[in-house]
Parts: C-alpha cells; sequence; structure tokens
C-alpha cells in the first residue's frame, strides 16, 4: 500500500471531516493526528523527525492510503518526493476563524493535562513534546499566541504550497465546499451521502472539559481507595491479633502427651 493523497493543510481546517470524506471514497485508512495519538511507537517516531533523525516514512504510512492533518502536513514536500505518484489536497478555512478555532482547542489541549500526568504516563509526555517541537515550534517559530503573525504564517504557508507542488496535481479544498470539487479533483463518483461534518469545536471543547474532570477528580479517586486499602489493611491485621489472642493454649506435659 502506497499513500495516493497528501494533505497539506493546517490542523482546524475541517481535516478530520476530510479523513471521513477520503474514506468513504476508498482512499482507506487516512492517516490523522488520531492515529498518532493511538499508536505510542508512532508518537516515538515523529520525536525523531522533529529531531532531524531518519525515519522512513513506509514505517509510518505502510498501512495508509492518505494523510491529512497535523504533523505530517507539515513535511508535504517531503511526503511528495517519497511518494511522486501521489495528489495533495490542501485544506483552507476563513483565516480568521481558523485562529480562533485553532487557539481555543488544540493549541490549549496541553492545559487540559496536569504535569504530573505527562510525567506519569510517557506517551502523554512524549506527545505534548512532539506536538510543541513541530507544530508550534518548527512551524509556528514559537509564535503562535501572536495572532498577526500566526495568520499571516496560515496565509504564506499557502503560497509556499501552491509554489511547491505543481497545479495539477493541486486541489486547494475547504469542506464546506462538499463532494463536487473534491470527487472532480481524485477522479471519482459523488457518492449517495452527505459530506461528512465532524469534530466541530463545541465538541472538541466538550472532550477537554470532560479531560479537565477527569485529572482533577483522579488524585481524589486514589487517595479515597488508598484510604479505603490501608482501612481494610488494618482491619484484617487486628482481625488476626483478636484470634490469635482468642486461641487455646496447649500445655505439654512430660510424657509428650498435649493436654489442654
Amino acid at each position: 500500500m502506497s499513500l495516493k493523497i497528501i494533505g497539506s493543510g493546517f490542523g482546524r481546517t475541517g481535516t478530520l471531516s476530510l479523513k471521513a470524506a477520503l474514506e468513504i471514497l476508498g482512499f482507506a485508512p487516512c492517516y490523522h493526528m488520531q492515529e498518532v495519538i493511538k499508536r505510542p511507537s508512532h508518537i516515538k517516531k515523529w520525536q525523531q523527525i522533529a529531531d532531524n533523525q531518519p525515519v522512513p516514512w513506509d514505517d509510518i504510512f505502510a498501512n495508509f492510503e492518505a494523510v491529512v492533518d497535523f504533523p505530517a502536513s507539515i513535511f508535504y514536500q517531503e511526503l511528495l518526493a517519497a511518494y511522486p505518484t501521489a495528489k495533495v489536497i490542501h485544506s483552507v478555512r476563513d483565516p480568521e476563524r481558523w485562529y480562533d478555532s485553532t487557539a481555543e482547542t488544540i493549541y490549549r489541549a496541553a492545559e487540559n493535562f496536569p504535569s504530573w500526568a505527562a510525567k506519569i504516563i510517557p506517551p502523554l509526555g512524549n506527545f505534548i513534546e512532539m506536538q510543541e517541537q513541530i507544530i508550534w515550534q518548527r512551524l509556528f517559530n514559537g509564535r503562535f499566541p501572536d495572532r498577526t503573525y500566526a495568520i499571516q504564517r496560515f496565509h504564506d504557508y499557502t503560497e509556499e504550497v501552491k509554489q511547491h507542488v505543481p497545479p495539477e496535481k493541486l486541489l486547494i479544498f475547504q469542506v464546506k465546499e462538499g463532494w463536487e470539487p473534491l470527487c472532480d479533483f481524485l477522479g471519482v463518483p459523488v457518492p449517495d451521502v452527505p459530506f461528512p461534518h465532524v469534530n466541530d469545536r463545541e465538541n472538541m471543547l466538550r472532550d477537554f472539559k470532560r479531560l479537565r474532570q477527569t485529572f482533577t477528580l483522579l488524585p481524589l479517586t486514589i487517595a479515597a481507595l488508598t484510604l479505603i486499602l490501608l482501612w481494610q489493611r488494618s482491619k484484617l491485621s487486628r482481625s488476626v491479633r483478636k484470634v490469635g489472642q482468642n486461641k487455646p493454649t496447649s500445655i505439654v506435659i512430660s510424657d509428650g502427651v498435649r493436654n489442654p
């Protein structure tokens, strides 16, 4: 299996909807940041890539026909060189709305995890570090909080994609356009199902809220369970001592007969 579709668009440009659409069209499975989260070994591979260590692309994409979203979209040139027959889809949206959505969701994602969680759960810590290295430092030079800079980077990146990808291999796409331009570009018929629209900001924020609640309650839950176990252990110890104290004693007489 070889990549047929390379997504070069930023996260929060409808990439999860695009992933679902491509899989409906038969370009499945489609790689997305969600696939990274599911695979701790891939997190380490992306960390190696961020550190400029060579990682064969097939080690990541051997079982995928398409890829969209961060972190892979940042490496669209390298991927196109490795898979020269692939087509490139550059997903975009209104830059102002893109910035608001990104700032409120994926940029703040790490804030939903307390620092201790990243330390005691290595894949989580590695994932947060990988995002920081590849997205917020490599792509935005540590300046994403500067709204003007980030939006200009959004514009500039689209122009860079246009310069580096041959026009016949490139589609600039907004998911609100639906099936027609996507299917025309890929040379496939329009399916008889609605175009998927998933992962809106409200759903993501609701998921983040659940995460915060979980990690807030987790230490309390662990403490309560620890107290219960300690209490049960103390209770068992007292019971054992009580049984020992009430056990009948035996007297050994000279002829070896034990009488109570």
